[in-house]
Protein backbone atom coordinates (compact mmCIF):
# COMPACT_ATOMS: atom_id res chain seq x y z
CA UNK A 1 0.00 0.00 0.00
CA UNK A 2 1.30 3.44 -0.87
CA UNK A 3 1.18 6.39 1.51
CA UNK A 4 -1.29 8.11 -0.84
CA UNK A 5 -3.62 5.09 -0.73
CA UNK A 6 -3.47 4.98 3.06
CA UNK A 7 -4.29 8.70 3.24
CA UNK A 8 -7.29 8.13 0.97
CA UNK A 9 -8.48 5.35 3.28
CA UNK A 10 -8.21 7.53 6.37
CA UNK A 11 -10.23 10.29 4.73
CA UNK A 12 -13.03 7.80 4.04
CA UNK A 13 -12.83 6.11 7.44
CA UNK A 14 -13.16 9.29 9.49
CA UNK A 15 -14.98 12.21 7.90
CA UNK A 16 -13.85 14.87 10.37
CA UNK A 17 -11.59 15.61 13.33
CA UNK A 18 -12.29 14.36 16.82
CA UNK A 19 -13.82 10.90 17.03
CA UNK A 20 -14.24 7.71 15.03
CA UNK A 21 -17.15 6.77 12.80
CA UNK A 22 -18.71 4.28 15.20
CA UNK A 23 -20.43 4.10 18.56
CA UNK A 24 -17.17 3.95 20.49
CA UNK A 25 -16.55 5.62 23.85
CA UNK A 26 -16.48 9.30 22.82
CA UNK A 27 -19.67 9.16 20.77
CA UNK A 28 -21.30 6.89 23.36
CA UNK A 29 -20.62 9.31 26.20
CA UNK A 30 -21.88 12.22 24.09
CA UNK A 31 -25.15 10.30 23.70
CA UNK A 32 -25.11 9.56 27.44
CA UNK A 33 -24.80 13.30 28.18
CA UNK A 34 -28.07 14.00 26.36
CA UNK A 35 -29.73 10.89 27.81
CA UNK A 36 -28.84 12.14 31.31
CA UNK A 37 -30.33 15.53 30.50
CA UNK A 38 -26.91 17.22 30.56
CA UNK A 39 -26.64 18.16 26.86
CA UNK A 40 -28.96 20.32 24.79
CA UNK A 41 -31.77 18.41 23.11
CA UNK A 42 -30.98 17.20 19.60
CA UNK A 43 -27.25 17.91 19.77
CA UNK A 44 -25.74 14.45 20.10
CA UNK A 45 -23.78 13.02 18.46
CA UNK A 46 -22.29 15.83 16.41
CA UNK A 47 -19.26 16.03 14.15
CA UNK A 48 -16.30 18.01 15.43
CA UNK A 49 -15.55 21.10 13.39
CA UNK A 50 -18.98 21.21 11.73
CA UNK A 51 -20.99 24.38 11.26
CA UNK A 52 -23.76 22.88 13.39
CA UNK A 53 -21.30 22.39 16.24
CA UNK A 54 -20.48 26.11 16.22
CA UNK A 55 -24.16 26.94 16.52
CA UNK A 56 -24.62 24.40 19.31
CA UNK A 57 -21.67 25.90 21.22
CA UNK A 58 -23.28 29.35 21.12
CA UNK A 59 -26.61 27.91 22.27
CA UNK A 60 -24.94 25.95 25.06
CA UNK A 61 -23.12 29.03 26.34
CA UNK A 62 -26.35 31.03 26.42
CA UNK A 63 -28.18 28.17 28.17
CA UNK A 64 -25.48 27.89 30.84
CA UNK A 65 -26.08 31.53 31.75
CA UNK A 66 -29.83 30.88 32.01
CA UNK A 67 -29.20 27.86 34.26
CA UNK A 68 -26.95 29.92 36.52
CA UNK A 69 -29.60 32.61 36.85
CA UNK A 70 -32.27 30.00 37.57
CA UNK A 71 -29.95 28.28 40.10
CA UNK A 72 -30.32 24.93 38.35
CA UNK A 73 -27.31 22.77 39.16
CA UNK A 74 -25.99 19.47 37.77
CA UNK A 75 -27.00 17.45 40.83
CA UNK A 76 -30.61 18.51 40.32
CA UNK A 77 -30.43 16.93 36.85
CA UNK A 78 -28.22 13.93 37.66
CA UNK A 79 -30.81 11.97 39.61
CA UNK A 80 -31.28 8.22 39.99
CA UNK A 81 -34.09 8.34 37.46
CA UNK A 82 -31.89 10.17 34.94
CA UNK A 83 -29.20 7.50 35.25
CA UNK A 84 -31.71 4.73 34.68
CA UNK A 85 -32.91 6.54 31.54
CA UNK A 86 -29.34 6.81 30.26
CA UNK A 87 -28.62 3.15 30.98
CA UNK A 88 -31.71 2.12 29.00
CA UNK A 89 -30.43 4.12 26.03
CA UNK A 90 -26.90 2.68 26.36
CA UNK A 91 -28.20 -0.89 26.40
CA UNK A 92 -30.64 -0.31 23.55
CA UNK A 93 -28.27 1.33 21.07
CA UNK A 94 -25.23 -0.79 21.97
CA UNK A 95 -22.95 1.87 23.44
CA UNK A 96 -19.31 1.34 24.36
CA UNK A 97 -18.57 -1.07 27.22
CA UNK A 98 -16.85 1.89 28.87
CA UNK A 99 -20.16 3.65 29.47
CA UNK A 100 -20.63 1.35 32.47
CA UNK A 101 -17.62 2.63 34.37
CA UNK A 102 -17.98 6.22 33.21
CA UNK A 103 -21.62 6.37 34.33
CA UNK A 104 -20.59 4.75 37.60
CA UNK A 105 -17.93 7.42 38.16
CA UNK A 106 -20.37 10.22 37.32
CA UNK A 107 -22.97 8.82 39.72
CA UNK A 108 -20.38 8.70 42.53
CA UNK A 109 -19.34 12.30 41.90
CA UNK A 110 -23.03 13.28 41.79
CA UNK A 111 -23.35 11.96 45.35
CA UNK A 112 -25.67 9.09 44.45
CA UNK A 113 -25.65 5.61 45.95
CA UNK A 114 -26.34 3.61 42.78
CA UNK A 115 -25.29 0.13 41.72
CA UNK A 116 -24.85 1.00 38.05
CA UNK A 117 -23.66 -2.49 37.10
CA UNK A 118 -26.80 -4.11 38.53
CA UNK A 119 -29.05 -1.57 36.79
CA UNK A 120 -27.33 -2.39 33.48
CA UNK A 121 -27.89 -6.05 34.24
CA UNK A 122 -31.59 -5.53 34.99
CA UNK A 123 -32.27 -3.41 31.92
CA UNK A 124 -30.41 -5.79 29.60
CA UNK A 125 -32.89 -8.54 30.50
CA UNK A 126 -35.83 -6.64 29.02
CA UNK A 127 -34.53 -4.43 26.22
CA UNK A 128 -33.77 -5.03 22.55
CA UNK A 129 -31.42 -3.32 20.08
CA UNK A 130 -32.88 -0.41 18.10
CA UNK A 131 -29.78 0.64 16.13
CA UNK A 132 -26.88 -1.05 14.39
CA UNK A 133 -24.15 1.56 14.47
CA UNK A 134 -20.59 0.30 13.99
CA UNK A 135 -19.26 -1.99 15.42
CA UNK A 136 -22.79 -3.31 16.05
CA UNK A 137 -23.69 -3.28 12.35
CA UNK A 138 -23.14 -1.48 9.05
CA UNK A 139 -24.40 2.03 9.89
CA UNK A 140 -21.98 4.84 10.67
CA UNK A 141 -22.27 7.50 13.33
CA UNK A 142 -23.09 10.05 10.61
CA UNK A 143 -26.09 7.91 9.64
CA UNK A 144 -27.21 7.87 13.26
CA UNK A 145 -26.90 11.66 13.47
CA UNK A 146 -28.88 12.19 10.26
CA UNK A 147 -31.56 9.73 11.44
CA UNK A 148 -32.28 11.88 14.50
CA UNK A 149 -29.52 10.95 16.93
CA UNK A 150 -30.10 10.56 20.64
CA UNK A 151 -33.28 12.66 20.60
CA UNK A 152 -34.83 10.22 18.13
CA UNK A 153 -33.87 7.27 20.35
CA UNK A 154 -35.40 8.99 23.38
CA UNK A 155 -38.59 9.56 21.42
CA UNK A 156 -38.74 5.94 20.26
CA UNK A 157 -38.19 4.79 23.86
CA UNK A 158 -40.44 7.37 25.51
CA UNK A 159 -42.85 4.84 26.99
CA UNK A 160 -39.98 3.18 28.89
CA UNK A 161 -38.42 6.34 30.30
CA UNK A 162 -39.06 8.54 33.30
CA UNK A 163 -40.00 11.71 31.46
CA UNK A 164 -40.46 13.89 34.55
CA UNK A 165 -36.69 14.26 35.02
CA UNK A 166 -35.17 17.74 34.69
CA UNK A 167 -32.88 18.60 31.77
CA UNK A 168 -30.46 21.43 30.98
CA UNK A 169 -33.22 22.90 28.84
CA UNK A 170 -34.66 23.95 32.19
CA UNK A 171 -37.72 21.81 31.49
CA UNK A 172 -38.71 18.18 31.97
CA UNK A 173 -37.78 15.47 29.49
CA UNK A 174 -41.47 15.13 28.57
CA UNK A 175 -41.44 18.75 27.36
CA UNK A 176 -38.20 18.18 25.44
CA UNK A 177 -39.68 15.15 23.68
CA UNK A 178 -42.58 17.20 22.32
CA UNK A 179 -40.15 18.65 19.77
CA UNK A 180 -41.03 17.23 16.35
CA UNK A 181 -38.19 15.64 14.40
CA UNK A 182 -38.09 13.32 11.42
CA UNK A 183 -36.86 9.92 12.56
CA UNK A 184 -35.35 7.62 9.96
CA UNK A 185 -36.61 4.25 11.15
CA UNK A 186 -34.28 2.43 8.77
CA UNK A 187 -31.51 3.49 11.19
CA UNK A 188 -33.35 4.00 14.51
CA UNK A 189 -36.17 1.53 14.81
CA UNK A 190 -39.25 1.71 17.05
CA UNK A 191 -39.60 -0.55 20.09
CA UNK A 192 -42.04 -2.72 18.16
CA UNK A 193 -39.48 -3.58 15.46
CA UNK A 194 -35.95 -3.89 16.88
CA UNK A 195 -32.92 -5.03 14.89
CA UNK A 196 -32.23 -7.72 17.48
CA UNK A 197 -34.29 -9.14 20.32
CA UNK A 198 -31.36 -8.89 22.72
CA UNK A 199 -29.58 -5.78 24.02
CA UNK A 200 -26.36 -4.29 22.71
CA UNK A 201 -24.64 -4.43 26.12
CA UNK A 202 -24.89 -7.07 28.81
CA UNK A 203 -23.41 -7.89 32.21
CA UNK A 204 -22.15 -11.42 32.79
CA UNK A 205 -21.18 -12.99 36.11
CA UNK A 206 -19.61 -16.15 37.47
CA UNK A 207 -16.80 -17.33 39.67
CA UNK A 208 -14.31 -15.32 37.57
CA UNK A 209 -16.39 -12.13 37.81
CA UNK A 210 -18.57 -12.25 40.94
CA UNK A 211 -19.11 -8.47 40.75
CA UNK A 212 -19.74 -8.64 37.02
CA UNK A 213 -18.00 -8.18 33.68
CA UNK A 214 -19.17 -6.53 30.47
CA UNK A 215 -19.68 -7.86 26.97
CA UNK A 216 -20.84 -5.98 23.90
CA UNK A 217 -23.28 -8.61 22.63
CA UNK A 218 -24.00 -6.64 19.49
CA UNK A 219 -20.34 -6.94 18.43
CA UNK A 220 -20.26 -10.74 18.83
CA UNK A 221 -21.01 -12.84 15.76
CA UNK A 222 -24.52 -14.26 16.14
CA UNK A 223 -23.52 -17.92 16.01
CA UNK A 224 -20.95 -17.59 18.78
CA UNK A 225 -22.81 -17.95 22.06
CA UNK A 226 -20.74 -20.53 23.92
CA UNK A 227 -16.97 -20.64 24.21
CA UNK A 228 -14.85 -23.09 26.18
CA UNK A 229 -11.08 -23.22 26.07
CA UNK A 230 -7.73 -23.20 27.85
CA UNK A 231 -6.53 -20.03 29.56
CA UNK A 232 -3.46 -18.29 28.16
CA UNK A 233 -2.46 -15.95 30.98
CA UNK A 234 -0.57 -12.65 30.55
CA UNK A 235 0.07 -9.80 32.97
CA UNK A 236 1.59 -7.60 30.28
CA UNK A 237 -0.08 -6.83 26.96
CA UNK A 238 3.29 -6.65 25.20
CA UNK A 239 4.01 -10.26 26.19
CA UNK A 240 0.63 -11.31 24.81
CA UNK A 241 1.43 -9.49 21.55
CA UNK A 242 4.78 -11.28 21.35
CA UNK A 243 3.08 -14.66 21.89
CA UNK A 244 0.60 -13.86 19.12
CA UNK A 245 3.42 -12.87 16.81
CA UNK A 246 5.22 -16.15 17.48
CA UNK A 247 2.09 -18.09 16.58
CA UNK A 248 1.65 -19.73 19.99
CA UNK A 249 -1.90 -18.42 20.51
CA UNK A 250 -4.34 -20.62 18.65
CA UNK A 251 -8.02 -20.79 17.75
CA UNK A 252 -9.96 -21.98 20.79
CA UNK A 253 -7.70 -20.28 23.33
CA UNK A 254 -9.01 -17.83 25.92
CA UNK A 255 -6.47 -15.07 26.51
CA UNK A 256 -6.49 -13.64 30.04
CA UNK A 257 -5.04 -10.12 30.28
CA UNK A 258 -4.87 -9.20 33.96
CA UNK A 259 -3.30 -6.78 36.44
CA UNK A 260 -4.57 -4.05 34.11
CA UNK A 261 -7.30 -2.50 36.28
CA UNK A 262 -7.10 0.84 38.13
CA UNK A 263 -4.99 -0.56 40.96
CA UNK A 264 -3.00 -2.95 38.79
CA UNK A 265 -2.05 -0.44 36.09
CA UNK A 266 -1.97 1.74 38.07
CA UNK A 267 -4.64 3.49 36.10
CA UNK A 268 -6.78 1.26 33.89
CA UNK A 269 -4.62 -0.06 31.04
CA UNK A 270 -5.95 0.22 27.49
CA UNK A 271 -5.95 -3.41 26.33
CA UNK A 272 -7.10 -2.83 22.77
CA UNK A 273 -3.87 -3.22 20.84
CA UNK A 274 -4.04 -6.95 21.44
CA UNK A 275 -7.63 -7.17 20.20
CA UNK A 276 -6.67 -5.25 17.06
CA UNK A 277 -3.73 -7.62 16.54
CA UNK A 278 -6.07 -10.62 16.94
CA UNK A 279 -8.21 -9.20 14.13
CA UNK A 280 -5.15 -8.71 11.98
CA UNK A 281 -4.15 -12.32 12.61
CA UNK A 282 -7.62 -13.54 11.61
CA UNK A 283 -8.32 -14.88 15.12
CA UNK A 284 -10.87 -12.36 16.46
CA UNK A 285 -13.76 -14.80 15.95
CA UNK A 286 -11.94 -17.86 17.32
CA UNK A 287 -9.98 -16.55 20.32
CA UNK A 288 -11.77 -15.06 23.34
CA UNK A 289 -10.27 -12.35 25.53
CA UNK A 290 -10.99 -11.82 29.22
CA UNK A 291 -9.49 -8.77 30.92
CA UNK A 292 -9.76 -6.36 33.84
CA UNK A 293 -8.30 -3.68 31.58
CA UNK A 294 -10.02 -1.05 29.47
CA UNK A 295 -11.49 -1.94 26.11
CA UNK A 296 -12.35 0.15 23.08
CA UNK A 297 -15.97 0.72 22.28
CA UNK A 298 -15.11 -0.65 18.82
CA UNK A 299 -13.84 -4.05 19.94
CA UNK A 300 -15.44 -7.00 18.16
CA UNK A 301 -15.51 -10.68 18.98
CA UNK A 302 -15.85 -12.53 22.27
CA UNK A 303 -14.27 -9.87 24.44
CA UNK A 304 -15.13 -9.82 28.13
CA UNK A 305 -14.00 -6.58 29.77
CA UNK A 306 -13.94 -4.79 33.09
CA UNK A 307 -13.83 -8.05 35.07
CA UNK A 308 -14.72 -7.16 38.65
CA UNK A 309 -13.11 -7.28 41.14
CA UNK A 310 -9.83 -6.67 39.30
CA UNK A 311 -6.92 -9.07 39.72
CA UNK A 312 -4.72 -6.61 41.62
CA UNK A 313 -7.45 -6.31 44.27
CA UNK A 314 -7.50 -10.07 44.74
CA UNK A 315 -10.36 -10.78 42.34
CA UNK A 316 -10.65 -14.37 41.04
CA UNK A 317 -9.09 -13.34 37.72
CA UNK A 318 -5.82 -13.37 39.69
CA UNK A 319 -5.96 -17.11 40.46
CA UNK A 320 -6.39 -18.40 36.91
CA UNK A 321 -3.44 -20.53 35.87
CA UNK A 322 -2.08 -21.28 32.42
CA UNK A 323 -4.11 -24.07 30.84
CA UNK A 324 -7.12 -23.81 33.17
CA UNK A 325 -10.44 -24.30 31.38
CA UNK A 326 -12.72 -21.27 31.17
CA UNK A 327 -16.34 -21.44 30.02
CA UNK A 328 -18.15 -18.38 28.61
CA UNK A 329 -21.89 -18.77 28.02
CA UNK A 330 -23.41 -15.59 26.60
CA UNK A 331 -26.95 -16.94 26.64
CA UNK A 332 -26.63 -17.77 30.35
CA UNK A 333 -24.68 -14.52 30.91
CA UNK A 334 -21.97 -16.49 32.72
CA UNK A 335 -18.18 -16.82 32.85
CA UNK A 336 -16.62 -19.51 35.01
CA UNK A 337 -13.31 -21.11 35.85
CA UNK A 338 -13.65 -24.89 35.68
CA UNK A 339 -11.79 -26.06 38.79
CA UNK A 340 -13.00 -27.93 41.85
CA UNK A 341 -14.48 -25.64 44.55
CA UNK A 342 -11.82 -26.63 47.09
CA UNK A 343 -9.03 -25.78 44.64
CA UNK A 344 -10.71 -22.45 43.81
CA UNK A 345 -11.00 -21.53 47.50
CA UNK A 346 -7.44 -22.65 48.23
CA UNK A 347 -6.04 -20.51 45.43
CA UNK A 348 -7.96 -17.46 46.64
CA UNK A 349 -6.81 -18.03 50.21
CA UNK A 350 -3.15 -18.35 49.23
CA UNK A 351 -3.05 -15.53 46.66
CA UNK A 352 -0.79 -12.60 47.47
CA UNK A 353 -0.49 -9.39 45.55
CA UNK A 354 2.77 -9.26 43.58
CA UNK A 355 5.31 -6.95 45.15
CA UNK A 356 6.08 -3.77 43.27
CA UNK A 357 7.63 -0.42 43.99
CA UNK A 358 5.90 2.54 42.43
CA UNK A 359 7.93 5.74 42.04
CA UNK A 360 6.88 8.85 43.89
CA UNK A 361 4.18 10.83 42.17
CA UNK A 362 0.63 10.88 41.00
CA UNK A 363 0.30 7.23 39.95
CA UNK A 364 1.52 6.04 43.36
CA UNK A 365 -1.03 8.29 45.09
CA UNK A 366 -3.70 7.06 42.67
CA UNK A 367 -2.96 3.36 43.24
CA UNK A 368 -3.16 3.83 47.00
CA UNK A 369 -6.42 5.78 46.95
CA UNK A 370 -8.45 4.62 43.95
CA UNK A 371 -11.85 3.05 44.57
CA UNK A 372 -12.67 -0.32 42.94
CA UNK A 373 -13.71 -0.15 39.31
CA UNK A 374 -17.22 -1.27 40.30
CA UNK A 375 -17.32 1.98 42.31
CA UNK A 376 -16.20 4.07 39.35
CA UNK A 377 -12.42 4.00 39.93
CA UNK A 378 -12.62 7.49 41.42
CA UNK A 379 -10.41 8.65 44.25
CA UNK A 380 -11.86 8.14 47.70
CA UNK A 381 -10.65 4.91 49.26
CA UNK A 382 -11.00 5.32 53.04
Amino acid sequence: MSLATMEDWTRCAIKGPGVCAGLATANSMHCMAESLGMALSGTTPIRAGSERLKSVIRSAGAQIMKLVKADIRPRQILTKEAFRNAIKVAVTIGCSVNTVRHLTAISVEAGLDLDIVTIFEQEAKQLAQLTQIRPNGPDRIEDFDRAGGTLAVLQQMQSLLNTEVLTVQGTSLSTVLQKHIEVDEKVIRPLSNPFRQEPGLAIIRGNIAPAGAIVKLSAVEGATRFFEGPARVFEDEDLAMQALGKGVIHAGDIVVLRMMGPIGGPGTVFACSFMAALSGAGLAASVAVVTDGELSGLNKGITIGQVMPEAAAGGPLAIIQEGDTIVIDLDARSIDLQVMPNIYEERLKNWKAPSRTLPRGWLKIYAENVMPIEKGAVLGKP
